[in-house]
């Protein structure tokens, strides 16, 4: 019997328990089950109405269900009842940062930290989101708490997250086997299914990208590739409802697109199922948005974790790793729970069919002008803010400090992570203006506006993945040090695949000289770019056709092998 099932018991023998019914609910909502976590609180809620527990459960489910607002609502009365209870604070820290609260956030995890200061859940979630406002208060101290608890084999620190920190690829091993080993023991798997035969091979793709982002972004020339060629039935599950984006139609016009955002995961990994897929590749891992609830169960014979998560499951339910030679070479394989596959090319697609439109003018983006004496350098990072560490800062401050006049070009973050940035760069000697941010833009607009960067410089030790694709994509040069891990070895292995080794420098230091000296040799700047052009299209790196074909070999590879 799964807890699923006795507390369902539980309530039907006492249906005036206020307690077992929201811990139905929380179960419930575990399961993805939204109705039924739903209807469970509002039983509870009517046997205690106004509760915190109850109220902050019904902040959960709104949270679940993308009402952000309603959620941070509902969570901030809960914690004005029970203003020491740690759980609610940081329940409440989740919501208002979805509800763009960025601020109101980050205090709702350091009051949980605070109440609960040796929970090295809470720890990770603070120090995640003072990483995403360019907060470094601290920061190694709780850094060096949450790879503790890695080290002493806690639980709770969520992989994804964990990628951020400076760690090595066994230590994020050991993060992702531990959240494997707590999820295995709430899941039950589907019955083993039976032997499928005849037909093509049938592929499956879960994730919560289908649409205008990232995920979506990068496979769609593919699956469109891949559908041209035929040979194979290709089915999406996604997780995310449509968004009614340009991207969203392609997607569904290569592919048998099933909508499963609103089902609990025993309804989507039954879905998965009855579909006969073959090889279910999981395209989101242990990020936020996933469901390796759904792996978990077993719906596919063969299961693939790619592109998204850049690091081992550790989980026993995902069979295999995609990557290539550069990212994930044979040196890290030790740190893999899966058999590692690796495709002759750059392990990540992109979507070649972008065309890189002209930009607003440099005024109107906020750039100088350029100058006679090479003055107006536009150095440029459009990476999430939470890879803006220490780290990669200095060295970006240590470039503008030796290129007078050159500026560096930033997304802007939430809240008030561009204050403290400007803030840090005045720390090390640099002007706060010469800091310059851009709001999130259409893809389309801010792909254009790659035009008027001269040099990317890349983060570590998490590096630029589709964001470094975006660049090279629209010609604009990616400068890196790849680390050693597969989340630092990304832009690497883009460069590499590309034919521009060069621009892969072997620590900081020497990535900070060949940034000076690029800067510095206008000439040797533009000759980098018109090469970066013609490799652009001669490399292979963005050939969607062969790349098609190649992944084609490894699905049949593993079905046959199955067989």
């Amino acid at each position: 019997m799964t807890e699923l099932e006795r507390l369902r018991g539980q309530v039907q023998r006492q249906p005036q328990d206020f307690v077992a019914w929201l811990m139905l609910a929380d179960a419930q909502m575990e399961a993805g089950d939204i109705a039924g976590a739903e209807a469970a609180l509002r039983r509870g809620g009517a046997l205690r109405p106004g509760h915190p527990e109850a109220l902050a459960r019904q902040g959960r489910l709104r949270w679940m269900q993308g009402r952000h607002a309603e959620a941070a609502q509902a969570l901030q009365q809960a914690a004005a009842l029970a203003p020491q209870h740690p759980g609610i604070a940081l329940w409440l820290g989740h919501a208002l940062e979805d509800a763009g609260q960025a601020e109101a956030a980050a205090q709702a995890y350091e009051r949980a930290h605070a109440l609960l200061p040796q929970e090295p859940y809470i720890a990770a979630q603070l120090l995640n989101w003072r990483r995403r406002l360019c907060d470094w208060r601290g920061l190694e101290a709780l850094a060096r708490q949450v790879r503790a608890a890695v080290a002493h084999g806690q639980s709770a620190v969520e992989p994804f997250a964990f990628l951020g920190e400076d760690a090595g690829a066994d230590e994020q091993l050991a993060c992702a086997r531990l959240r494997a080993r707590a999820l295995a023991q709430a899941v039950r798997p589907l019955p083993p299914a039976a032997p499928r035969t005849g037909g093509p091979p049938r592929l499956g793709f879960l994730s919560n990208g289908f649409g205008a982002h990232p995920t979506g972004l990068l496979t769609v020339a593919l699956f469109e590739a891949l559908h041209r060629r035929g040979g194979a039935a290709l089915h999406l599950f996604a997780l995310n409802r449509d968004d009614g984006s340009d991207i969203r139609h392609r997607l569904a016009a290569a592919a048998t697109l099933h909508d499963v955002s609103s089902l609990p995961h025993q309804a989507v990994a039954t879905r998965i199922r009855e579909a006969g897929i073959d090889v279910l590749f999981d395209l989101r891992g242990w990020g936020g948005g996933g469901a390796p609830e759904v792996l978990a169960m077993r719906p596919a014979p063969v299961q693939v974790n790619w592109l998204a998560y850049p690091g081992t499951s550790g989980a026993p339910w995902i069979d295999h790793v995609l990557g290539d030679a550069f990212a994930l070479p044979p040196e890290l394989e030790p740190h893999y729970s899966e058999h590692v596959l690796r495709l002759p090319r750059a392990f990540q697609p992109s979507d070649c069919s972008r065309e890189v439109g002209q930009p607003p003018p440099r005024a109107a983006c906020g750039l100088p002008e350029r100058g006679d004496d090479g003055r107006g350098v536009v150095f440029c990072c459009f990476n999430n803010s939470y890879k803006l560490n220490p780290r990669s800062t200095a060295r970006m401050f240590a470039v503008l400090r030796r290129v007078p006049g050159s500026v560096l070009w930033l997304l802007s973050g939430p809240g008030r992570a561009d204050e403290r940035l400007r803030a840090a760069a005045a720390a090390q000697q640099v002007a706060p203006q010469r800091l310059l941010f851009m709001d999130k833009l259409p893809h389309a607009h801010y792909l254009a506006r790659y035009r008027h960067a001269d040099l990317f410089l890349d983060t570590s030790p998490y590096n630029a993945h589709t964001t470094a694709s975006d660049a090279l994509w629209a010609g604009c040069p990616v400068l890196t040090v790849p680390g050693r891990t597969f989340a630092s070895r990304v832009a690497g292995s883009l460069n590499h695949h590309l034919g521009l080794a060069r621009m892969n420098a072997a620590d900081d230091a020497a990535f900070v000289e060949q940034a000076v000296q690029l800067a510095r040799d206008p000439a040797a700047l533009q000759a980098l770019r018109q090469e970066l052009a013609r490799r652009r299209d001669d490399s292979g790196l963005f050939d969607m056709e062969g790349f098609a074909g190649d992944f084609l070999e490894l699905c049949g590879r593993l079905v046959a092998a199955r067989g």
